[in-house]
């Protein structure tokens, strides 16, 4: 995981890992959730990734556009 630049020093989001088609955005609360192309859209997916590599805005964009629309929750310490 790589650790979220946080710019505005607000954000939920404290670390990623993108992968082609993929992210996952892991929470201050410890909680991960892995984000895909089928689940919430490529156009989405490509976004996030965009904003997590800025290190600005993606916690305000998962609130906003893709919310619920993870693949799946996973448990901490795990990728799989």
């Amino acid at each position: 995981m790589q650790r979220y630049k946080n710019r505005s020093g607000e954000s939920g989001v404290v670390a990623y890992d993108i992968d082609a088609g993929r992210i996952v955005v892991q929470f201050r609360n410890g909680e991960r959730y892995l984000y895909t192309e089928d689940s919430a859209g490529a156009a989405k997916v490509a976004r996030m990734q965009e904003l997590a590599r800025a290190g600005s805005g993606l916690s305000s964009f998962i609130s906003q556009h893709v919310h619920d629309k993870y693949e799946r929750k996973l448990n901490q310490g795990r990728l799989d």
